[in-house]
């Protein structure tokens, strides 16, 4: 089993879970995420009359465990949906996990991860 990590633009959230839908990854954790890049200058700016804190940068991190066989699929199309071209698009992590076990049933391994990925 492997866990996928993806910091993706908060703007090109939308079409990355519409893309995970066609695949049959219908389910996920994400979270609304900040960090620090050198893609944009770090300080205060003033726009308008307003004063915007440009040094944390706003992403969303997505996370999804899921079979092997299922993964390169799965990052090539968060890849492809998260792509503007620009600096700043965000990063794919994959992790190998040791064991996943589901709550609700005392399933283990594999069985424990139907759901995200089984329609791919």
């Amino acid at each position: 089993m492997k866990k996928i990590e993806a910091i993706v633009r908060t703007s090109k959230f939308e079409d990355v879970k519409t893309e995970l839908k066609k695949i049959g990854i219908d389910f996920f954790s994400y979270w609304e995420a900040s960090g620090v890049g050198n893609e944009i200058t770090r300080g205060h700016h003033n726009y308008r009359g307003t004063v915007y804190d440009t040094q944390y940068i706003p992403r969303i991190l997505i996370s999804i465990v899921m079979k092997d066989a299922n993964v390169a699929k799965t990052v090539d199309c968060i890849e492809k949906a998260a792509f503007t071209g620009e600096v700043g698009d965000g990063m794919i992590f994959t992790y190998a996990i040791d064991e996943s076990i589901r709550i609700s049933n005392g399933a283990r391994g594999e069985s424990s991860t139907s759901g995200p990925g089984d329609k791919i």
